[in-house]
């Protein structure tokens, strides 16, 4: 059972591993996304010059070399799609209360290129493994291909768990071409499609003619049609499937920011400054003995002092700021330096005509 069991856990490994890793880096902030996408260009060319030395590579290495080259070139399919730099014409949410084949002809504006260059990937991919007598590689990108059509069209067409947290925030207009309903006509069709073709890939992998490289190679190809099968489940069972990638779903939460020292210093309660009202003129003979500032403390209205300057002619009013007058620097000033003060303010003080 080995030569079954390590490819399958192979293939799941390195499935699980490489969603993860995308997930991951289309929730970094958009300027890492050029370098993302060059990595990944590297390992598209890569994968197709593999794939090119491997068609005719019966060994089991041929086998895991093929699969892997076939899962990374469908990679960059997926990472060009959720990086934003290959998705379709337009970028908007379809229209509210919009239904029917206008709203599915938007939905397919969304993704147009994007549905473009996997036709021309697969060509490729079909081209240089032409003829050649390992075609795990090519077999692999056509299951990725067509398993995720299927996906789409039953998120379009109605399912349970949407998994809209996978979506990048450049994307979330994608969230109005999703459907929240249980079920919709298309997913026992889908369900009941890939389960066959899997017990036939199957079958394949444990035929009792079946050679090492054969064994492997179907092995692979039926592990993804089952996890395909599998992830279809997971749109209409209420399962958790998202806590499979939670450590990739890191990058797409984004932290409070936190306050800086000088904004916390403004933000702290500080007490007011005393305003003072300056009676600029001659001093009325009532009040001669008396100080010519109107402290506003918070225990008198302002407007109680606009009034009593409006009632009073030829006076000029100002405002300044002033020590308050319970402060302890005020304290400790003496009666007499204070009536000190006091006078020179009023010698210094410019008369009224």
């Amino acid at each position: 059972m080995v030569e079954y069991g390590l490819p399958a856990l192979f293939a799941l490994f390195v499935w699980w591993f490489s969603t993860g890793v995308i997930f991951y880096l289309d929730g970094l902030p958009r300027r890492t996304f050029r370098w993302s996408m060059l990595g990944a260009t590297i390992l598209l060319a890569a994968s197709v010059y593999g794939l090119t030395e491997t068609k005719n590579d019966t060994s089991i290495s041929g086998a895991y070399w093929a699969f892997t080259f076939g899962l990374l070139a469908w990679g960059w399919q997926e990472i060009s799609f959720y990086m934003g730099f290959v998705t379709g014409p337009r970028k908007q949410a379809s229209p509210e209360g919009c239904r029917g084949w206008r709203h599915f002809g938007y939905a397919i504006q969304t993704t147009l290129y994007h549905e473009l260059a996997i036709i021309a990937g697969a060509i490729l991919v079909v081209a240089v493994t032409w003829g050649g007598a390992n075609q795990i590689g090519t077999w692999t990108f056509m299951i990725l291909w067509g398993m995720h059509q299927s996906a789409k069209l039953n998120v379009f067409l109605g399912a349970r768990n949407l998994n809209e947290e996978f979506l990048p925030e450049h994307l979330a207009y994608l969230k109005s071409f999703f459907t929240k309903k249980s079920m919709n006509l298309l997913f026992p069709v889908s369900i009941t499609v890939s389960t066959v073709i899997l017990t036939w890939l199957v079958q394949l992998a444990m035929a009792p003619d079946a050679s090492a490289f054969e064994a492997v190679g179907y092995t692979f190809l039926a592990t993804m049609m089952a996890l395909a099968v599998l992830e279809h489940w997971f749109l209409v069972v209420p399962l958790p499937a998202a806590s499979l990638w939670n450590w990739s779903l890191s990058s797409h939460r984004k932290e409070a920011p936190r306050a800086t020292d000088k904004e916390s210093n403004l933000t702290q309660p500080s007490a007011p400054a005393a305003l003072s009202v300056i009676e600029c003129g001659e001093p009325n003979a009532d009040h001669q003995h008396d100080h010519d500032y109107v402290h506003d403390n918070r225990e008198k209205s302002p407007s109680n002092h606009v009034e009593a300057g409006l009632s009073r002619p030829a006076l000029q009013v100002g405002i300044v700021t002033h020590i308050p007058p319970d402060s302890p620097a005020q304290n400790n000033e003496s009666h007499s330096e204070r009536e000190t003060k006091d006078g020179l303010s009023r010698l210094l003080r410019p008369a009224a005509y």
